[in-house]
């Protein structure tokens, strides 16, 4: 807000089309779908459009950040153990 950018509220309960989902996770909706499909993230379907809650994909943002944050560990200790530090 300090720096005049534009910015969302969204409510932590509220269901999300795959494109907003995508948007928010700065994803293209393909991968989302890809996600869903694999069962990696949960949603629900309103007749043929799939929905995913706000708070699912809170945690998934942070999942994959902890993820993403493990395997950084994991080449950081094998660099050393390389020696390539």
């Amino acid at each position: 807000m300090a720096n005049r950018t534009p910015m969302s509220l969204i409510p932590y309960d509220a269901e999300l089309t795959t494109q907003q989902a995508a948007d928010y996770l700065n994803v293209s909706r393909p991968h989302l779908v890809r996600q869903l499909e694999a069962n990696r993230l949960p949603y629900r379907k309103v007749g043929s459009h799939r929905r995913v809650r706000f708070a699912d994909l809170i945690e998934y943002e942070r999942a994959c950040k902890q993820e993403q944050k493990n395997a950084l560990g994991e080449l950081n200790a094998e660099a050393r153990r390389l020696g390539l530090e």
